[in-house]
């Protein structure tokens, strides 16, 4: 979704038919004011806070390739081999005959796309009750032997803009089985509001289903990832272009790479609202580490050249005893 705010009844019958995982979510975590957080390592950091933008990079460089086409296969399940798939067919096909073949051959076509040219950056929802300490399976997961968790307040997230093209999801862990029935769940949302989607034609459905495959390849993941709470932040520059989006190639890790960059700056004419550093950052939690003290000097004087007010306020240590 671009906005976690909608106040368009036509839209929020939109969101809740073609995403209602992702806006049973959103208003879970709104509810509660949460907030996200992306683990990361302290070099990373560094650069995020120094060059005041977040990287994208090509799903294909990251861990997270594999799990897209888990997110593929959970599709094709619950499309082809269950009975939520015939039924959502059926429907398509009562507002034109034609309706579910080409819906097929819209996905079809931008499949490549979205395995090849995607663009993620990843964040999980954060808990106050780690605050103090992070959580400690993501330390081991990200950020190596010098990991920093950068906790970002919510509000930036929810505003509202068509102009960035580039969009956030709650990611899904089920299995095919699990997807399968989520799928038929929705299916019947959709039977309930059938004359709103004959209201809205062919086209439209096509390309609101195309977008409901696409996010639902791109964040469904195996169940046995549940506890790492994931949003993604998605940019398919193939589908939709953004200017505020700059671009670069880079060598991480020696692999010369294309990187897409969202600026963290405050630019309503721009679709960015309150993302700078001082309001976006709610705090940095440095993971267990031997250089704890180099890490937390730098941290600080990093975010003071930033503009942070108090900067030491905002930096803790974890308290997870370091083993590596």
């Amino acid at each position: 979704m671009n906005s976690t705010v909608f106040d368009d009844p036509e839209e929020i019958t939109y969101q809740k038919l073609f995403f209602p995982h992702a806006i049973s979510r959103l208003s879970e975590i709104t509810a509660r004011s949460g907030r996200f957080v992306h683990y990361t390592s302290s070099e990373v950091a560094m650069n995020i806070i120094r060059n005041r933008n977040i990287w994208m990079r090509n799903a294909t460089t990251m861990n997270d390739f594999s799990e897209i086409e888990h997110g593929f296969k959970c599709l094709l399940h619950a499309w082809s081999a269950h009975a939520g798939g015939q039924r959502f067919k059926a429907l398509l096909n009562q507002v034109d005959p034609t309706l579910a073949n080409r819906v097929q051959a819209r996905f079809d076509q931008g499949l490549p796309d979205i395995r090849t040219s995607t663009f993620i950056t990843c964040l999980s929802e954060h808990l106050d009750a780690e605050d103090e300490n992070g959580r400690l399976s993501m330390w081991r997961a990200y950020g190596g032997r010098s990991g920093v968790a950068m906790v970002l307040r919510l509000e930036p997230f929810l505003q509202s803009t068509d102009a960035l093209n580039f969009y956030s999801s709650p990611v899904a862990y089920m299995s095919p089985d699990q997807f399968s029935q989520a799928f038929e769940e929705m299916v019947s949302g959709m039977e309930r509001e059938h004359e709103y989607l004959r209201h809205k034609g062919p086209e439209f459905i096509i390309e609101a289903t195309f977008n409901m495959f696409r996010f639902a390849v791109l964040c469904t993941k195996h169940p046995g990832f549940a506890e790492e709470k994931e949003w993604r932040i998605i940019y398919s520059p193939a589908i939709a272009m953004s200017d505020v989006i700059e671009t670069e190639i880079c060598s991480i890790r020696g692999i010369p790479q294309i990187i897409h960059k969202i600026p963290l700056i405050h630019d309503p004419e721009r679709g960015l609202y309150g993302a700078t550093i001082p309001r976006i950052l709610d705090r940095l939690i440095i993971g267990p580490t031997e250089d704890r003290l180099a890490i937390y000097q730098a941290l600080i004087a990093l975010l003071t050249e930033a503009g942070v007010d108090n900067a030491f306020q905002r930096v803790v240590a974890s308290g997870i005893p370091l083993r590596h």
